[in-house]
């Protein structure tokens, strides 16, 4: 990852949504998906947006959704909720240092998803210190508009979309894959990250067949953080 300032040519709100343009690519197709499985839980379409504008996260919302659904007490929604979003107690501290305490972050944070934190860690320290709000501002606004725009598209007319076509009903599961697919190939452009990608997807593959796809990610995930900082802290050991 490149750590050179470099300067911007436009403004870091153009910058910012300029950047994230690719993301809509997956954003809004899972958000449809969203829209369309809320209101076949029961949801209204305007319970549906809401839950897409204020609870914004992602895969914890189609299991907000199913366990509601299915009656769960609320405590144990929560908490499920929360459990699945615990990522963010990892991308918080990953950010920090580009936060210049400046008190509006606080607020912007509701636009800190996966692909927005992949996006601006990549980016936020190759932007001057006083560009940096004004980009990750624009990225997220665009990517939170998106999925709220993708849920109330499916909330409204995904019912009709996919008796009219069919084969969305068979695509619509690829778009988050692929999407982190997108996020991820970039970084293979060394054999330290190529290595510590292909570790964490031979761990969750090997797992999954195996019979054990619950602890697939996480334990592919922490293999893959063992690989990289084994491989990082040899490459320092032996000056390569």
């Amino acid at each position: 990852m490149s750590t050179t300032i470099q300067p911007l040519f436009r403004s870091p709100w153009v910058q910012g949504i300029k950047d994230a343009i690719p993301l809509l690519g997956g954003y809004i197709p899972v958000a449809i998906s969203f829209g369309l499985i809320s209101m076949q839980s029961g949801f209204s379409v305007l319970e549906t947006i809401l839950i897409s504008t204020f609870i914004y996260a992602g895969a914890s919302q189609f299991l907000f959704v199913a366990m509601v659904a299915s009656g769960a007490p609320l405590w144990l929604v929560v908490v499920m909720t929360l459990l699945i979003n615990a990522r963010h107690v990892v991308y918080g501290p990953n950010i920090a240092p580009y936060l210049n305490k400046d008190s509006r972050w606080v607020l912007l944070m509701h636009g800190l998803t996966d692909q927005i934190f992949a996006l601006a860690h990549a980016r936020l320290p190759q932007l001057p210190s006083e560009a940096r709000i004004g980009w990750y501002t624009g990225a997220a606004v665009l990517a939170w508009f998106s999925w709220i725009g993708g849920t109330a598209l499916g909330a409204i007319a995904g019912g009709e979309l996919t008796q009219r076509w069919p084969m969305i009903n068979d695509i619509l599961p690829f778009a988050l894959p692929a999407l982190f697919l997108v996020l991820i190939i970039p970084r293979c452009n060394n054999p330290l990250w190529a290595l510590t990608i292909a570790a964490s997807a031979i761990g969750a593959l090997t797992l999954k067949v195996l019979g054990f796809p619950n602890i697939a990610i996480p334990a592919a995930a922490i293999c893959g953080a063992v690989v990289f900082y084994v491989l990082k802290n040899q490459r320092i050991a032996t000056g390569y």
